[in-house]
């Protein structure tokens, strides 16, 4: 090509610019110093605050320049100013106005877009910009689109006419906004749409005449995605969320919720955070459910809160309720599903401080079952003072709470709660073992307003007293120790054996005229076997005086990564009065169950999770469960078995008559699993079976595709509801067949949301290892 002189080309650019700053050189394509451009995002911080100030290079074939009015480059020009290239089949320099102008195959890349036209117009003082006929793509936030012109006002904005916008990849156009007017900011990662409409394979979904919606992971007010379902229980479902950035430390999540068979469902999550606050506030409200009409309005909110303020002070509220009992059994919820028995209703106010913990706390229940009336606490006042080292290693510590219990049964007492318990402890710790022994006195006075005769499950009228003290001792020595080797089987392996003893007194007291008000059975697994109390609460402590042992052991890897743990224990019953008659109503020795506790981990693949209570009195297992898992990622198939007999049931829970909830115990059997089958299929399902009544419970089968931009989901699931005829006799199922579509690439989201099914038993985790 014809080559000029670097004195007439810098002459003739500086000239067009009318500044000293700009700099111009006409070089071969083949010397080595072409700069093409880069389609990663390239933001260059360090660059002037003003690219205008940055110096211009002008690659071409050949030049025609008019001195003071124009210089014409042709034959792949490329321009580049800081971080802004354009290359074209030609570009004009009109000196007098400082545009330039190119056309023909025209790419602008400036770090953060690169757009394809055939004409770029750029006012280099003032840079703004405008295109004809583009091609536009975000380089650092998923985006990309087509429109009939697009201008660029000031640094990052763009004005877009007759465009579309999508964060599908190149060539897929699934879905897609369209607009006959759009504002893109790359800089706040938002873009505001004038008449927009959704496209999805071409066939408009909605209408909107004015909306936002983010394109980047900044948080900013706009549409995020929506998503569309079909399916025998609601029908067609569309979902839009909106999200709402309020201010820098607050924000609300709004979701238009519109279902075929019931109506428009509203949602809502308000979220907040402040130097000594933090909380949500959710909450669904569907006015009228065309497909239960007689419930009226059906909502459910949920309140968090959590506060500090002056160092000791703190505020607590969790509160949760439902419009009614069968909320969360008739809708798909993210506040809750159907196996949830009852929400919690919590506020407190505390102060603690080095030696004192106290609380003012108020708690109700919502019961989602009939003809159930809880006992509010309505309110506590706890006061907790400790003093450690009073003597040496010797600590103190008194526990005191006054409480005052209501409940709209009229059949249950009220009352009012006076409960003090000082005591001691002395704990002595080694590298190798503890031992904890500790002392405590529990006076508990009771003020009692029995309304109405009481009854015990077996009919019998309880005596319950007005006022009633009660003065209990309680004495109790723990200690365990830990012993460690190197295993023979197993090369490089390390095992422990960690085996512990407790001896627990407490006297038998009669408290046959309390009534019980926040009482309930703890757990008798393994870990409740070292427990000092076998009741939450103190309304009732059972007396003991028993032994109780056992050991676990552990198994660690050359990585010290735990592979294998095994608990098993059991309680010696020094006094067999002391054995719960309850819960062995035909004891004939003075022995417990066994517990038995297993963790599994081989090869972090196979996971094993086991459990079991053997009843030495009855020659039974009582209570079991047991669940394996084979895991490669995020592929997973899980067996799991839970087993419970229904004297345990009727021994260990006060519930009376559970004949209509169980027949025979529980026995129920579990399949689950996941299969990712290539880079864009998914599927996954789960099933549960009763034995005792030979009945599928609930399963469910997921398939799902996953492109870059959007998502395609079925499901089929069949979820056991009711008996018509009493439990065993005639069940009553609800059978969906869903079809779910969603787009993924806004607002920073690049994975579809979890499908709602509302199956009750959900997966979990097969193994609690410490790793």
């Amino acid at each position: 090509m014809s080559r000029y002189s670097r004195s007439y080309l810098a002459a003739s650019v500086a000239a067009a610019l009318l500044a000293s700053y700009a700099h111009a050189e006409d070089t071969s394509k083949n010397n080595g110093q072409t700069m093409p451009p880069t389609d990663q995002c390239s933001v260059d911080t360090a660059q002037s605050s003003d690219s205008n100030q940055e110096p211009i290079n002008i690659e071409a074939d050949s030049l025609e320049a008019i001195n003071g009015q124009r210089a014409t480059y042709k034959g792949d020009v490329v321009v580049t100013q800081g971080n802004k290239t354009i290359t074209a089949d030609q570009v004009t320099l009109h000196q007098q106005e400082s545009i330039v102008v190119g056309e023909g195959n025209v790419v602008m890349n400036d770090g953060e877009i690169k757009v394809v036209s055939d004409k770029v117009t750029n006012n280099l003082s003032k840079d703004d910009l405008t295109l004809e006929n583009t091609q536009y793509e975000f380089l650092c936030t998923p985006g990309r689109g087509e429109a009939v012109f697009i201008s660029k006002t000031g640094k990052k904005m763009y004005e877009i006419e007759d465009g579309s916008i999508t964060s599908c990849p190149e060539g897929d156009n699934s879905w897609r906004f369209l607009a006959s007017d759009m504002d893109i900011d790359p800089n706040e990662e938002v873009a505001t749409l004038y008449n927009a409409r959704v496209e999805v394979q071409k066939v408009p979904i909605f209408y909107l005449p004015y909306m936002q919606m983010p394109i980047g992971d900044k948080r900013k007010t706009g549409v995020l995605r929506p998503s569309a379902s079909l399916g025998s229980k609601n029908g067609f479902e569309f979902s839009l969320p909106v999200y709402w950035n309020l201010a820098e430390n607050y924000d609300l999540l709004t979701t238009f919720n519109y279902m075929q068979n019931r109506g428009l469902q509203l949602k809502g999550n308000f979220r907040y955070l402040t130097a000594g606050s933090n909380g949500q506030l959710r909450a669904e409200v569907l006015g009228t459910d065309k497909k239960y009409e007689d419930k009226g309005a059906r909502w459910a909110a949920q309140f968090n809160n959590n506060t500090s303020f002056n160092q000791n002070w703190g505020l607590r509220v969790d509160y949760s309720q439902v419009s009614d009992i069968e909320y969360f059994t008739d809708m798909d919820s993210s506040l809750g599903n159907r196996s949830d028995g009852q929400l919690l209703q919590e506020g407190e106010l505390t102060f603690r401080n080095e030696r004192w913990d106290t609380a003012v706390r108020v708690r109700d229940f919502q019961i989602l079952v009939d003809n159930s009336k809880p006992y509010q606490l309505a309110p506590q006042f706890e006061a907790d003072y400790h003093l450690p080292n009073i003597y040496g290693d010797l600590n103190f510590d008194f526990i005191s709470h006054i409480s005052h219990f209501v409940t709209d049964d009229t059949t249950k007492p009220e009352a009012t709660r006076v409960h003090f318990e000082p005591g001691i402890t002395l704990p002595l710790a080694t590298t190798w073992g503890t031992w904890t022994t500790e002392a405590r006195y529990l006076s508990t006075y009771y003020d009692q307003d029995i309304r109405d005769l009481v009854y015990d499950n077996n009919g019998n009228v309880r005596p319950l007293e007005e006022s009633v003290f009660r003065n209990i001792p309680q004495f109790r020595t723990h200690a365990g120790v830990v012993l460690e080797r190197g295993t023979t089987m197993v090369k490089d392996y390390t095992q422990t054996l960690e085996p512990q003893i407790q001896y627990l007194y407490v006297p038998e007291v009669n408290q046959d005229g309390i009534y019980e008000y926040d009482t309930t059975l703890l757990q008798t697994d393994y870990y409740g076997l070292f427990r000092s109390r076998k009741y939450s609460g103190v309304d009732k402590i059972a007396a003991a005086n028993q032994i109780s042992y056992g050991a676990s052991s552990r198994f660690y890897d050359s990585s010290n990564k735990e592979r294998l743990a095994v608990s098993f224990g059991q309680i010696y019953y020094l006094d067999a009065g002391t054995k719960n008659p309850n819960s062995y109503p035909d004891a004939s020795s003075n022995y417990s169950a066994w517990a038995v506790e297993t963790d599994f981990n081989y090869n972090d693949r196979i996971f094993y999770r086991g459990g079991i209570q053997y009843d030495v009195d009855g020659s039974q297992i009582s209570l079991g469960n047991s669940t394996l898992e084979y895991r490669v990622g995020s592929d997973y198939i899980q067996a799991n078995y839970r087993y419970v007999t229904k004297e345990y049931i009727e021994n260990t829970v006060n519930l009376g008559d559970i004949t209509n909830i169980t027949k025979n115990g529980i026995s129920q059997v579990g399949l689950l699993g996941g299969y990712r089958i290539n880079t864009n299929w998914i599927m996954s399902g789960q099933y549960y079976y009763d034995t005792t009544e030979n009945v599928s419970m609930e399963w469910l089968a997921q398939i799902q595709y996953e492109s870059d931009c959007w998502y395609l989901g079925f499901d089929l699931s069949k979820q056991l509801r009711s008996w018509e005829n009493g439990i065993g006799q005639d069940p009553i199922f609800e059978e969906n067949i869903r079809v779910n579509f969603g787009i993924t690439g806004l607002g920073g989201s690049t994975a579809p949301p979890p499908s709602p099914n509302g199956n009750a038993l959900k997966y979990s985790r097969p193994f609690t290892l410490s790793n």
